[in-house]
């Protein structure tokens, strides 16, 4: 019987994930861990291996389809000896089911069953509307099948319908002008008043990136903490476990991410997340760190951080951020975290504030070292100063623990020989 391949839940939350590339073509014969596609999640493009083998008979879902849900039928694999005729037997008995599994990740078990084979329906055949969409046509006497729709799979809703500059036809023909329309407000105002623009498409992650930021400033009550640190010591040692390493540079933001994880081990009333019924206390410090990639930010962990030492905490952060630029992530590596550190001070940013990365209860916003007058003991004297803004969620931390907690970091990164040994 030909086996039906699904879209595979890459993590425990993903619900819906971008097909970006097919590695094999119809036609193609496929082994066992064997990569079939790769899958674009919210945080990371990860290639998905199948798990028997045969031949790839039919491809259901187009390379480049977004917002493809988990447990789609995505493809079809013959055994040895079938033909194309075996697939006909599909839309009258149950197929075997078989999955496939993210590249160095065991399969996730299967929470629903599988979805029955849906092919979206041709122009030529019927028109793919929501029942208001529908209603809407026919008491404004507009023909759907000259509306370009903007739900998934181009399926027409309301909006598609309702076009305050035009025809309701007229707003689908707007659409079908660009494959990534900006919103109206902007587009409006580079056409009424001559802006030359050029449009580029969102890809699925900046779009999840979007909405888990807006939920988290429009959900979560953001309160700010500022403080100076004092960090010439700390670079004095970092220079002198650079001068004696033998392949290998350890950078301040390896310091800070030691010292976070250390101020939650010694002050946890930070290392917490807010429910509405329970608050939740971390018992390991596992520090997520803030990447740019071509695709966006993304936040890989370092796990237990207060239990590695700076060497290690450099090493495997080296590891991570390259693979997260590549988009080699595996889910664990980036999904969960206790706590969140953002660094900008290699662009020059003296101090900024961060948005939480929910559930978290906090984030460390870090800013560039500089070289400021201070006075100690009335005697004016330069030192290097790093300014760190926290973000709290008021929810789950008060001010003063917040306080509290930036009092403890400040003091582990001006003493540094308790980060090393």
């Amino acid at each position: 019987m030909p086996h039906k391949v699904l879209m595979p839940a890459l993590s425990p939350t993903m619900t819906e994930g971008k097909l970006s590339k097919w590695l094999k073509k119809e036609g193609d014969k496929v082994k066992a861990g064997q990569v079939l596609a790769e899958i674009e999640t919210d945080k990371a493009t990860m290639e998905v291996e199948a798990v028997d083998e045969g031949t790839l008979a039919k491809i259901i879902v187009p390379a480049g389809t977004e917002g493809v849900k988990v447990n789609t039928l995505i493809a079809m694999l013959l055994e040895d000896g079938e033909d194309k005729s075996a697939l006909d037997k599909v839309s009258s008995a149950p197929a075997q089911v078989k999955t496939v599994t993210p590249a160095n990740q065991p399969a996730l078990a299967a929470s629903k069953p599988a979805p029955t084979m849906a092919v979206m329906p041709s122009s030529q055949s019927r028109v793919f509307a929501s029942p208001l969409a529908k209603r809407l046509a026919k008491e404004q006497g507009v023909d759907l099948s000259r509306v370009q729709g903007s739900g998934t799979h181009g399926r027409i809703v309301k909006s598609d319908l309702l076009n305050k500059s035009g025809s309701p036809a007229q707003a689908g023909a707007q659409r079908a002008a660009s494959a990534a329309p900006m919103s109206p407000d902007a587009k409006t105002l580079a056409d009424a008043y001559g802006i030359p623009y050029t449009l580029s498409p969102n890809s699925a992650i900046r779009k999840i990136i979007a909405r888990r930021l807006s939920e988290s400033k429009q959900t979560v009550p953001h309160f700010y903490l500022t403080m100076d640190v004092e960090i010439d010591e700390l670079l004095k040692i970092r220079k002198e476990l650079n001068d004696a390493a033998d392949g290998y540079k350890i950078s301040v933001n390896d310091f800070v991410i030691k010292a976070t994880a250390m101020a939650l081990v010694k002050f946890p009333a930070v290392n917490v997340s807010w429910m509405d019924d329970n608050l939740v206390q971390y018992t390991r410090a596992d520090v997520s760190v803030a990447v740019a990639t071509p695709n966006g930010l993304i936040t890989p962990i370092i796990k237990d951080a207060a239990n590695k030492s700076i060497k290690d905490i450099s090493n495997e952060m080296k590891d991570l951020a390259a693979r997260a630029k590549d988009g080699k992530l595996k889910p664990q590596e980036f999904q969960g975290g206790t706590i969140s550190v953002s660094n900008l001070g290699m662009f020059g940013i003296r101090e900024f504030s961060a948005i939480i990365n929910p559930p978290q209860g906090a984030i460390l916003a870090v800013g560039a070292g500089e070289s400021r007058a201070v006075v100690k003991g009335g005697v004016v004297r330069p030192a290097t100063i790093m300014t760190v803004t926290m973000s709290v969620d008021h929810r789950a931390i008060d001010g003063a623990v917040g306080a509290e907690w930036l009092q403890v970091f400040k003091k582990l990164v001006e003493s540094p020989v308790s980060l090393i040994l």
